[in-house]
């Protein structure tokens, strides 16, 4: 039975005054914002583009100008996902708590309006697709934060296809350019999908505490913790046996070095993964759950430096 310890009492919320500068590194996850970053460039240098040098890649003004509409984005959904859940970050969180006790809610709406305004906009002059693409992205975002997250699974897709269409991203722009995009991305969308359904699954155990405080119905709370550890590890599982034809197919064309990563950095922690989650039934067992799904999730997005011309 999941266990969680007691939340220590919140303090009144006190907006510090001009409180919005120091609270945007928190507020819009620069970590995950780094990792957005880093796996739009190796799509388009190692995946799409392999053929051509990295630099002449990445300094594609269009390209450049799609990364920060995507991370516009992005950054306004962490905004307006905290500022819903003030409540049940008062719980689930209390040391991370930003929005209420260091910058005002309606700044921090203010701020989500005028970063998904500009995402959209500037996805909007690279094509109309791509604008409606961002757009679209923005209203999930906040679908996801005001609504879908509070109903069990709804939330984990929303966020797991955002995650996939992110990898695909690079892709659809040089195809709205009609550029062939011989690459191997599909394959790393699906990947993407499937591990942030776990790592969704496994942080709503973790946040059960707050969630059934504020009426949420995510999967742990409608079908239980043994049951949702299965559904996690169904999705791993799937996870582990697209790595595992990966890292074959990797073999048979020679390319050792991927191959390996793929088995050691890849499918070995995705197996200790799935061992620690048939154990885990503490609230702390399910946080670190959650650090080793992000851990995976770099090492993959890694891989796609050794993945060029696998295509």
């Amino acid at each position: 039975m999941l266990m969680p310890p007691h939340s220590p009492a919140v303090a009144p919320f006190a907006p510090a005054p001009g409180g919005l500068a120091r609270a945007v590194p928190k507020l819009v996850r620069w970590p995950n914002l780094a990792i957005m970053l880093l796996t739009l460039a190796l799509v388009r240098t190692r995946l799409i583009l392999p053929e051509i040098g990295a630099a002449e890649a990445l300094l594609n003004k269009t390209f450049g100008a799609l990364v920060v509409a995507a991370l516009l984005v992005a950054a306004a959904g962490y905004i307006i996902n905290d500022y819903y859940d003030v409540k049940i970050d008062a719980i689930n969180r209390p040391d991370r708590l930003v929005v209420g006790r260091v910058v005002r809610r309606r700044r921090a709406m203010l701020a989500h309006v005028v970063l998904s305004a500009l995402g959209v906009l500037l996805a909007g002059r690279l094509h109309p697709v791509l604008g409606a693409v961002t757009l679209g992205a923005a209203l999930l975002l906040w679908g996801y934060s005001a609504r879908f997250k509070r109903i069990a699974l709804v939330g984990n897709v929303n966020i797991a296809t955002l995650t996939a269409a992110l990898v695909l991203l690079p892709e659809l722009q040089l195809r709205l350019a009609r550029h062939d995009a011989h690459s191997v991305v599909w394959p790393y969308a699906l990947a993407a999908f499937l591990l942030t359904m776990v790592r969704e699954i496994v942080k709503d155990v973790e946040d059960m505490r707050g969630d059934a405080l504020h009426g949420c119905r995510t999967l742990p709370l409608v079908w239980g913790v043994a049951r949702s550890k299965w559904v996690a590890g169904f999705f791993l599982t799937c996870l582990a046996l697209l790595t595992a034809g990966a890292a074959g197919r990797a073999l048979a064309g020679s390319h050792w070095l991927l191959s390996g990563w793929l088995l050691l950095l890849t499918l070995f922690p995705m197996a200790q993964l799935g061992r620690r989650l048939v154990r885990a039934d503490r609230r702390q067992h399910f946080r670190h759950l959650s650090a080793w799904c992000k851990a995976i999730m770099l090492a993959g997005v890694l891989s796609m430096a050794l993945a060029g011309g696998l295509a």
